[in-house]
Order: structure tokens, then C-alpha cells, then sequence
């Protein structure tokens, strides 16, 4: 999709109003101008106004609604509204809950930097990202992503000296504090 096929901000700040401490959108009243006859405005006006918008699950934990027809993602719309234009890139949720549209919780992101603040995924046996044991070796082996591939670190015969290094690693490469938390409870 298209800038121009995108809703400007100024539409969808007409359309609903967001409230940046909370993440909640809600359908303000529409002109009766924008329907196709008085009576579809009024039962539109009467079912959804002052209610809450976007509230649908993607089905990926985000939620999501439409406008005119077309679905929109709830964090992104709230970007717009927010700041004025719509994002030119990523959306991250700081804290991993796809379903907080806090304006606080929101950052426009490139893919990479979306990647280094990723949860833990629950096959993780380590408790750790990037740890795992080399049962070959019998120890501990260190990696982390850069630019799309992995950089090894090392084997380490302490799982603790190996999750020193990927600490290091993190830092040096900018990865998010929250990187590697545990997924939320659903």
C-alpha cells in the first residue's frame, strides 16, 4: 500500500480520537456528509460513536480495524495521529505487548533494530539469547545477529561466562534493554 492510499492524519483525526497515556482509540461522530444517505450517518453514528475503535486481534496479538473499508493495524494509526504522519517503517511495542498502542510504548524502527528487541522464543533451553549448548564440544556457545548474520562469540565451558559475552555483544551492538524478555502471558 501506497502513501496515497493511506488515510491522511488529519482524516483520521476527524474519524477517532486516540489517547496517547492509554493506546485506546475511539469513533468520534461522522458528518452526515460522509454517508451515503442521512439514515446510514445516523445508524452509524448511533451504533458506533464514543465507542472504542480498533479492537479486533489481528490474530497476531495486534489489534486491528478498518476505515473505509480497508483494515488498518491500531499501532500505526495511533503513530499517525500522534505524530502527523503515518510511520515509514516498523512499528516496535517496547515492552513485547502488540496490544499496548501507548504512545510512550511505540517506536518507528528499521527491521534490524525491530529484531534486537525481540522476546526470548519459547523453545529457548538456556533461559538465554543466543546461548545454547554444543553438545559436540560440550560447552556453552555465544552468538548473536548482526546485519543479518550470525557472529560467533565463542564456546565457553560456564554457561555464565557465555551469557557475559552475549551481554557485551548486545551492547556493542546496540540491541534493546528489553531483548530476550519473557514472552507475556496470554
Amino acid at each position: 500500500m501506497t502513501d496515497t492510499d493511506l488515510p491522511t492524519p488529519e482524516t483520521l483525526r476527524k474519524l477517532m480520537s486516540y489517547d496517547p497515556d492509554t493506546g485506546l482509540l475511539t469513533w468520534k461522530r461522522r458528518p452526515i456528509e460522509m454517508f451515503p444517505n442521512e439514515g446510514a450517518g445516523k445508524m452509524w453514528n448511533t451504533r458506533f460513536c464514543g465507542k472504542p475503535a480498533f479492537t479486533a486481534d489481528s490474530g497476531q496479538g495486534y489489534r486491528r480495524g478498518r476505515i473505509f473499508s480497508k483494515d488498518y493495524l491500531a499501532h500505526r494509526v495511533a503513530y499517525a495521529i500522534h505524530h502527523g504522519a503515518w510511520p515509514v517503517s516498523q512499528i516496535d511495542h517496547i515492552n513485547g505487548d502488540r496490544s499496548d498502542n501507548r504512545i510512550a510504548n511505540l517506536r518507528c524502527v528499521t527491521n534490524a533494530e525491530n529484531g534486537r528487541n525481540a522476546q526470548k522464543p519459547s523453545n529457548n533451553t538456556s533461559g538465554h539469547m543466543g546461548v545454547l549448548w554444543d553438545g559436540r564440544r560440550c560447552k556453552w556457545r555465544a552468538r548473536i545477529g548482526v546485519c543479518g548474520k550470525d557472529r560467533y562469540l565463542g564456546h565457553f565451558t560456564d554457561i555464565e561466562d557465555a551469557i557475559a559475552a552475549r551481554a557485551d555483544a548486545e551492547v556493542k551492538y546496540g540491541y534493546h534493554p528489553n531483548h530476550g524478555r519473557q514472552q507475556p502471558l496470554a
